[in-house]
């Protein structure tokens, strides 16, 4: 234990003093921002949700709690790239009204080398949200929905999931023989449970002027077969010249790929999927053949080092806008000015991943256009500092 103490002791003498004065600066109002920004979340996110379900639903207080504390990573998440901002803000602001900002800039201290502890602390922040968004997260929701569904006395099981959509994109053989791109197949169940899907409905387009409808009560993945079995069920047939042929069946073998019972156990949401699991699901889309739901993951995969790097835009607009001369922000203040930049870069950053989702701009270019635009303006305002 001393000597990780004495190599610890060691190593924050080699950073130098002035980073180390304005580290501990921020780190106060830092910690202030998570706090205030956590806990106005969490009101407005969940809190309220879980005291209605006390009263009407009977909810236990323990448990109500319990999901409180699960759900507080995604809440965390969203506060620090706010707090960051806050923080610096208002730290370089307070240094610049008790003028400690200009006895720097005397000694030949530039405003960029006043900034750095706090690009520093901004990648720290960028690091650790990071890590929580796609290690703490998805665990800590899933872990969270099934509390809260099994106190409420609804099933729980391992593997679910409800109203399961997968479709196929792929050849279509046309009348003459010849074949074209389009929808082939369309799978659709009620509900996912350990294993089985249930309230299953499968339409077949594979041959132009032929709709084929499988209907069953279950479906199971047959392992030895490579084969979806439906159990119980019935097919309809419509031909090309407007009739209808219909057989029922106790056991039915499909030709159909896996996709829907891995698709299944996926998180519906984006956000409560790690990287690792977001690049599955987009392998699935794509190998379906959905372009337009795969396009769409795309983006939110981008997104998820992007939400971090806001982090580091808000430290460098925080520092910047605090440490120019004169520069006078109360902890009110700059609560406001927070609200309006987090609100303004949110604004932009939810306009251009519609273009990405729609496909006007790459997933990349989407995703990445308003950190890259954010931190030109936060190179502007570092400019104007300096002078």
């Amino acid at each position: 234990m001393q000597s990780i103490n004495h190599r610890v002791r060691t190593l924050l003498r080699r950073i130098p003093l002035l980073d180390r004065w304005l580290i501990v600066e921020l780190i106060s109002p830092l910690l202030f921002a998570v706090a205030a920004f956590t806990v106005v979340s969490l009101s407005v996110g969940v809190m309220f949700e879980l005291v209605r379900k006390i009263v009407e639903s009977g909810l236990p207080v323990l448990i109500a709690v319990q999901v409180l504390l699960q759900r507080l990573p995604s809440f965390l998440v969203i506060s620090f790239p706010m707090a960051t901002l806050m923080a610096t803000l208002l730290a370089y602001s307070r240094l610049s009204a008790n003028s400690e900002l200009t006895a720097l800039r005397s000694v030949g201290v530039t405003a960029t080398r006043m900034i750095l502890p706090a690009l520093a602390l901004s990648l720290v922040m960028s690091s650790l949200t990071f890590v929580f968004n796609d290690v703490v997260v998805p665990r800590s929701n899933r872990s969270a929905e099934i509390t809260l569904r099994r106190a409420l006395g609804k099933s729980i099981a391992t593997e679910k999931g409800d109203n399961i959509v997968y479709s196929r994109f792929g050849s279509i053989q046309q009348p003459d023989g010849s074949t074209g791109k389009g929808l082939v197949q369309l799978f659709y169940a009620s509900k996912f449970r350990d294993g089985t899907m249930t309230g299953v409905t499968v339409l077949d387009f594979s041959r132009m002027g032929f709709t084929q409808m499988l209907v069953a009560e279950s479906a199971n993945w047959n392992e030895r077969e490579a084969k979806w079995e439906f159990l119980n069920g019935q097919i309809l047939t419509l031909t090309p010249s407007g009739s209808t042929t219909s057989a029922d069946f106790v056991r039915y073998l499909y030709p159909l790929s896996a996709a829907p019972i891995r698709i299944a156990k996926l998180p519906k949401d984006a956000n409560n999927m790690t990287v690792a699991e977001a690049l599955q699901a987009e392998q699935l889309l794509l190998n379906a053949g959905d372009i337009k739901e795969a396009r769409r993951l795309q983006v939110r995969i981008q997104e998820k080092f992007t939400l971090p790097m806001a982090c580091l835009v808000f430290g460098l607009i925080g520092a910047s806008l605090g440490a120019k001369p004169n520069s006078r922000t109360s902890r009110s203040q700059g609560f406001g000015i927070s609200v309006v930049l987090i609100l303004v870069y949110y604004v932009l950053s939810f306009s251009f991943s519609s273009l990405g989702v729609k496909g006007t701009l790459t997933p990349v270019l989407a995703a990445w256009s308003p950190v890259l635009i954010s931190l030109a303006g936060g190179g502007f305002l570092l400019r104007q500092a300096s002078r």
